[in-house]
């Protein structure tokens, strides 16, 4: 698996654990987040390999239906962009370098 996959899928994962029932989010934690093997989640709760390489594969395509419908990833990247983009003018353009530096407080207060 791939880097960018890998971070992908936790970004997607935060954004949506919510929408995840308990077994899902616990089986996607372990996996992505404190890195377990699927044959040492299988072995901690008595399931197959098979079994938490299929929920966590299921889940994967969830979160990815999530992000194709709520697109909640999508808009923080291109908020990050633009905050990026300010944030550069602000050292560019001194006159209204107050102003932008406002604005982007008050974004980063809101996400």
């Amino acid at each position: 698996m791939t880097l960018a996959k890998t971070t992908r899928i936790n970004f997607l994962f935060d954004f949506y654990q919510s929408l995840l029932t308990d077994k899902q989010r616990l089986y996607m934690q372990l996996y992505y987040l404190e890195d377990l093997s699927l044959g040492e989640i299988a072995g901690e709760y008595g399931v197959s390999r098979q079994a938490v390489y299929d929920n966590v594969r299921r889940t994967e395509a969830m979160l990815e239906d999530y992000e194709m419908k709520l697109n909640l990833f999508t808009k923080f990247q291109k908020r990050a962009e633009i905050v990026d983009s300010l944030e550069r003018l602000v050292t560019d353009d001194v006159k209204n370098s107050e102003t932008i530096r406002e604005l982007l407080l008050a974004i980063k207060d809101n996400e």
